[in-house]
């Protein structure tokens, strides 16, 4: 799924973050999906969780108090493929936390 994003940004950016945000075109399985924020800004572009669109992504701690998203973006300021773990609930109504892990290349832009 993450390189079928980074394509999908590196060919229409507008059109790939709305179908990040509302899973289409196969940008959603079970509780797989693209997670995207600008690696200057650190604003949150694209995420299941609507509420967090517009915010940054530096401020993000899990549901233990672990800053994750500082690291998420000092992972992005590097360039390289970085994995960061963290609880956070699933998509959908389960708000229960999990185990999640995200992969951070550097922009498809």
């Amino acid at each position: 799924m993450l390189d079928k994003a980074v394509a999908a940004v590196k060919a229409d950016q507008t059109k790939a973050l709305a179908m990040f945000n509302n899973g289409e075109g196969g940008f959603k399985d079970r509780d797989l999906y693209p997670f995207c924020f600008d690696s200057g800004n650190g604003t949150v572009a694209a995420t299941p969780a609507k509420n967090l669109i517009g915010t940054d992504v530096r401020a993000l701690k899990d549901k233990t108090g672990k800053p994750f998203g500082e690291e998420l973006y000092r992972a992005a300021q590097k360039g390289t493929l970085t994995e960061v773990s963290y609880m956070f609930p699933r998509p959908g109504s389960d708000t229960t936390p999990s185990r999640r892990s995200a992969s951070s290349p550097r922009s498809a832009r």
